[in-house]
C-alpha cells in the first residue's frame, strides 16, 4: 500500500510499482497531466512533489509514501487565473499539449525566485518540451506571471475588438493552459457514450520485409481480457487504403508482403491497457523474411525487390523551362554540389490516439486528432463499406501536427474495431509506437548545378531529386512537386530544369511535414547560392538582392510574381543584421498557401444564427496555429461584430463543411477567405431586415434564427507542366529572409528573420509560429537525424535531437509592411511552413563563413578545426 496526498486530498493504492501519470490519470480523472513519452523525456506531465518539479511518468507509487503531490487542477484560483491570463496574453499557447506541463514548471521556480530574470524561467522549464512555440512567448508568459504574483496586481480585464491586425487571445489559451482542454487521450470509459471502453492494438511486422505464411491467435484468445483478435478477414470493406495512393494494408492477410516494421497483421482488443502488451505477444505469427529495400538509391537499381506490385517509382515529376543546359555552360561561374538530407520525426507533444464508437444501429462515431476529417471519414467509410454519412468523425484538441497526422495511424483501427465489437475502443501509439510508425519528413538526395554571370545573375539552373517515401505514398507525390516547383527560390530566372523522383522503400512511411519538401529542395538552392556569390566576389546578401524577385516578374517555375511579393523588402529588412554579424549566414526562401498545381482545392464557412448567436462552422483543423480565433478575427472584421457574438465550432462531419485538409499553409487563406464571404452574407441580410422592420441589428439577428449562410473560396491552380507561358501553380506564396550570426566557437549568437504573409491577422500568434519554426530549422540543421538501420528505426524520443529553451538563441522577427498584403488585396498568405524552411540553410552558411567548410549534409558536422582557413569576406573589398 502507498498513502500520500494528491492536491491536499490524502489518496492510498495498493499498487506500489505503478507509475504516477497512470494513477492520476485514471483513477482520479486528473487530466491535466498530459502523457507526452511516458519516459521522462517530455516534461508534458509535470507536477510537483513536495514542491519539486517532477515528472509523472518517472515515480512508482511506492516512491511517494507521505509525499505531496500537487497537479495542474490543485493550483489556486489566483494562480490558476494569473497563469490562464499570462499564457493567453503572452501568445504561448499553440497546441497546448506542454502548457500544464510548462506551467507546474514554473510554479516551482516562482515558489522559490518570485523576482527571476529570464535565463532562471529557461533553467526551470529546460525539462520541459515545446515542439511549437520555439519557448520564447512561454518564457515571456512565466515572467508575466511573476510580475503579477509580487505585485499583487488583480488579472486585467481587457476589452477585444477582435478585428484583423489585434493581438486577440486565442479562444482555447485558458482551457489548453490549465489542462481542462480534452485532447482524445483523455476521453474516458467516464465520458458519456463511452462506458465500457476497451483497448486495442496491432500486431506488428517483426521486420521491414516478409511475407506473413500464418497467424494463429488461439493463445491471445484464451487470455482472460482479450475480447478478439481481428485479422484481414475480418474487414468488411476495403482492405487497402490511403490519403491519395491506396496502397496502405488497414492489416496485412496471410500470404502477404508487409511493407515496413509498422505493418499490423492483427488487431487484439483487450478490456483494459495494461492486458494488450501480453496479449500481443500471445499472437502466433510465422514469417519468411525477406530482403528490404533501405534507400531510394536501392529502389533505383533494376534487381531491386518491389516493395509494391507496380514498382518503386512512386512519381516523377519534371518541370523543364527555357533551355537550362546552354545557359549554365554560358555562365561565367558555376556551383556542382550534391546534397544528402535525412529522414525527420515531426515530434508533436501529442501521440496518436483515436476512439471508435459505434452510432446507431448502422453508424460509427470516431473521436479523433488529427488534420483532417473529411479525410478520415472517407478512406474510414471506404473501409468499412459503409455511406460517408454514417461514418462520423469529430475532432478534440489537436497536440501539434506539423503535417504528421495527415494519414491514417491509429484512427483505422480504433473504428474497425469498435464497428465489430460493437463496443467503444481507444487505439493510442505509445511514443515510441509513434517514432516508428508514423511518416517521417522525406530524406532526400538532390544534385545542383547553378551558373551566374559576372555580375552575380542566375542564369540557369539544373535539379535532380530523388526522394525516399518509405513503404507507402502517403503525400509523397505533392512533397515531391512542391520540392520542384519550388526548387528555384524566390528569385527571377527562367532557364530552369527540375527532374525529380519518388521511390518506394520498406522504410517508414515519409509524408507531410512543416514545409511539404519545400525544406529539402530550399536548404541545397540557398547553399549553392552561397557558394555562387563567393565565386562571383559579391556577398551572400547581395546576389540575393539583385536576383529577387520583384512584382510582375517571373519565378523560375513560370508564375508571375503577384503584387503582393515581398521578398525584396525581407532582405531590406535583415540587411543591417547581416552587416554586423560576426559570422553572417543569410538564407531567403518562398512557400506556397494552397494545394495548388492544378488540384481542386476550396475553402468553406457555414455562419448560421442558433439562439442569438453567429455560430462559424468549418473542418479546418487546428494543430497548433490558432484557426479559430483566425475564422473569429477574420468574422469581426467582415461584420464589425464584438467578438462574443460568435462561437466557432470543433470540426465535425454532421455539423461543419469540407474545408480541406490543414496543409500547405492553406488554411488561412481559404477558410479565412471562405469565412469572410459567409459572413458577409449573413451581415448583408441583416442590414436588409434592419432597413425594412426599422429594428436593432441584436432583433435583427434573432429574425436570422436557424438561417445558414455558406461561404466558398475555390483556388484556380495550373497543373505541373502547365504549356502556359505563365502557369498559376499555387494561388499565393509567402516569402521571408533570414540572417543567423554565430560566435568564434561556432555557438548561435542570434537569428533575425523577416517576413512577408500578407495581413497578419493576429500578429502575436504570428509570431509565435515563426519563433517555433525557426527552431524546428534550428533542430534540422544541427541535432534531428531519425536513425535508420537496415528498415528499422534506432531512436528513443530522448535521442531525437530537439532544442530546449536553454539552447535557444535570441530571435528576432517581424513582418514586412506589405501594403498589397495579400491574394485578394485584403488576406494572409500563411505563415506556419514558411516560418520553418530559411533556418536551415542560413545556419549552413554562418558555418561556412566561420571554417571555410561547405557541409553538404545533416545534420551539419559542427565540430570546427581553427586550422581551417578562414574564406575571405567579399564585404571587405
Amino acid at each position: 500500500m502507498s498513502s500520500f496526498k494528491v492536491n491536499g486530498r490524502d489518496v492510498v493504492s495498493d499498487a506500489p510499482d505503478r507509475k504516477l501519470l497512470s494513477f492520476l490519470r485514471e483513477d482520479l480523472g486528473l487530466m491535466g497531466t498530459k502523457d507526452g513519452c511516458s519516459e521522462g523525456a517530455c516534461g508534458a506531465c509535470t507536477v510537483l512533489v513536495d514542491g519539486k518539479a517532477t515528472r509523472a511518468c518517472v515515480p512508482s507509487l511506492a516512491k511517494l509514501e507521505g509525499k505531496s503531490v500537487v497537479t495542474i487542477e490543485g493550483l489556486t484560483e489566483r494562480e490558476k487565473n494569473v497563469y490562464a491570463y499570462s499564457f493567453a496574453k503572452a501568445g504561448a499557447v499553440q497546441c497546448g499539449y506542454c502548457i500544464p506541463g510548462m506551467v507546474m514548471s514554473a510554479k516551482a521556480l516562482l515558489d522559490v525566485n518570485p523576482d527571476p530574470v529570464r535565463a532562471d524561467v529557461k533553467k526551470a522549464i529546460r525539462p520541459n518540451i515545446c515542439r511549437c512555440t520555439g519557448y520564447v512567448k512561454i518564457e515571456d508568459a512565466i515572467l508575466r506571471a511573476a510580475k503579477l504574483f509580487r505585485q499583487g496586481d488583480p488579472v486585467p480585464r481587457e476589452n477585444f475588438t477582435g478585428k484583423l491586425g489585434e493581438d486577440f487571445p486565442r479562444l482555447d489559451a485558458r482551457e489548453k493552459t490549465l489542462g481542462t482542454g480534452l485532447y482524445v487521450d483523455d476521453l474516458g470509459p467516464e465520458h458519456p457514450g463511452l462506458a465500457g471502453m476497451l483497448y486495442a492494438a496491432g500486431v506488428r511486422s517483426k521486420y521491414p520485409r516478409a511475407r506473413v505464411l500464418g497467424i494463429n491467435p488461439s493463445k491471445a484468445l484464451e487470455h482472460p481480457d482479450v475480447v478478439r483478435v481481428i485479422t484481414a478477414d475480418d474487414i468488411p470493406g476495403k482492405r487497402i487504403i490511403g490519403h491519395i495512393v491506396k496502397d496502405q494494408p488497414v492489416l496485412v492477410g496471410v500470404g502477404e508482403i508487409t511493407h515496413f516494421v509498422g505493418d499490423a497483421v492483427a488487431l487484439v482488443v483487450t478490456r483494459t491497457r495494461e492486458a494488450l502488451k501480453e496479449a500481443l505477444d500471445l499472437v502466433e505469427v510465422e514469417w519468411e523474411e525477406l530482403p528490404p529495400v533501405t534507400s531510394a538509391a536501392q529502389a533505383l537499381a533494376p534487381d531491386s525487390p518491389k516493395v509494391h506490385p507496380n514498382g518503386n517509382l512512386l512519381r516523377e515529376e519534371i518541370v523543364d523551362r527555357g533551355d537550362a543546359a546552354a545557359a549554365i555552360a554560358a555562365s561565367r561561374h558555376v556551383v556542382r554540389q550534391r546534397f544528402v538530407l535525412p529522414p525527420t520525426d515531426h515530434a508533436f507533444m501529442e501521440p496518436e490516439c483515436a476512439i471508435g464508437v459505434p452510432e446507431g444501429e448502422d453508424g460509427i462515431l470516431v473521436y479523433t486528432g488529427a488534420q483532417g476529417i473529411y479525410d478520415e471519414q472517407h478512406e474510414l467509410a471506404d473501409m468499412l463499406n459503409l455511406p460517408y454519412e454514417k461514418t462520423h468523425i469529430h475532432s478534440m484538441l489537436v497536440g501539434g501536427g506539423f503535417g504528421g497526422k495527415e494519414d491514417m495511424s491509429v484512427q483505422h483501427h480504433a473504428a474497425l474495431a469498435a464497428w465489430i465489437v460493437k463496443k467503444p475502443v481507444k487505439v493510442k501509439f505509445s511514443r515510441q509506437e509513434s517514432l516508428d510508425f508514423h511518416p517521417k519528413r522525406h530524406a532526400m538526395e538532390i544534385n545542383v548545378t547553378l551558373g551566374c554571370d559576372e555580375n552575380g545573375i542566375i542564369q540557369g539552373a539544373d535539379f535532380d531529386i530523388l526522394s525516399d517515401t518509405g513503404s507507402f505514398a502517403s503525400l509523397g507525390g505533392p512533397v515531391l512537386q512542391r520540392a520542384c516547383t519550388h526548387a528555384g527560390g524566390p528569385y527571377s530566372f527562367q532557364n530552369f530544369k527540375v527532374r525529380g523522383r519518388a521511390m518506394y522503400t520498406n522504410n517508414p512511411p515519409a509524408g507531410a511535414f512543416r514545409g511539404f519538401g519545400v525544406t529539402q529542395s530550399a536548404f541545397c538552392m540557398e547553399c549553392a547560392l552561397t557558394l555562387l556569390a563567393e565565386k562571383a566576389g559579391i556577398s551572400p546578401w547581395e546576389i540575393r538582392y539583385r536576383n529577387a524577385v520583384r512584382p510582375g516578374q517571373a519565378l523560375p517555375n513560370g508564375q508571375i510574381a503577384d503584387p503582393s511579393t515581398a521578398v525584396v523588402e525581407c532582405l531590406e529588412a535583415v540587411k543591417e543584421s547581416f552587416d554586423k554579424a560576426r559570422h553572417p549566414g543569410i538564407s531567403a526562401c518562398f512557400k506556397n498557401s494552397g494545394v495548388g498545381v492544378g488540384l481542386p482545392d476550396t475553402g468553406r464557412c457555414i455562419a448560421s444564427v442558433e439562439k442569438g448567436r453567429i455560430h462559424l462552422r468549418s473542418s479546418a483543423a487546428c494543430i497548433g496555429q490558432g484557426m479559430a480565433t483566425v475564422m473569429l478575427q477574420m468574422a469581426c472584421e467582415s461584420t464589425g461584430f464584438a467578438p462574443d457574438v460568435f462561437f466557432v465550432e470543433p470540426p465535425d462531419t454532421i455539423r461543419t463543411p469540407n474545408s480541406g485538409t490543414t496543409t500547405a499553409s492553406r488554411q488561412t487563406v481559404f477558410t479565412g477567405e471562405a469565412t469572410v464571404r459567409a459572413t458577409a452574407q449573413l451581415k448583408q441580410a441583416l442590414e436588409e431586415i434592419i432597413e425594412e422592420e426599422q429594428i436593432s441589428w441584436h432583433e435583427a439577428l434573432q429574425h436570422l434564427e436557424g438561417r445558414e449562410f455558406l461561404g466558398e473560396f475555390l483556388g484556380v491552380t495550373d497543373p505541373m507542366g502547365s504549356d502556359k507561358p505563365n502557369p498559376v501553380s499555387h494561388v499565393a506564396y509567402g516569402y521571408a529572409a533570414l540572417v543567423v550570426d554565430i560566435d568564434d566557437d561556432g555557438k548561435i549568437i542570434s537569428i533575425h528573420g523577416a517576413y512577408d504573409a500578407g495581413r497578419v491577422a493576429n500578429p502575436a500568434a504570428a509570431q509565435g509560429q515563426l519563433e517555433g519554426g525557426i527552431v524546428m530549422g534550428m533542430g534540422y540543421a544541427l541535432t534531428e537525424d531519425f536513425k535508420m538501420e537496415d528498415g528499422y528505426p534506432k531512436n528513443k524520443y530522448g535521442t531525437l535531437g530537439l532544442f530546449r529553451a536553454t539552447e535557444v538563441p535570441e530571435i528576432r522577427t517581424q513582418f514586412v509592411d506589405n501594403k498589397n498584403w495579400g491574394p485578394f488585396g485584403k488576406g494572409g498568405k500563411g505563415v506556419g511552413e514558411l516560418a520553418s524552411i530559411p533556418a536551415t540553410p542560413a545556419i549552413q552558411g554562418a558555418y561556412y563563413h566561420l571554417d571555410g567548410v561547405f557541409r553538404t549534409s545533416l545534420p551539419l558536422k559542427n565540430t570546427f578545426y581553427k586550422k581551417a582557413p578562414k574564406p575571405k569576406d567579399p564585404r571587405a573589398d
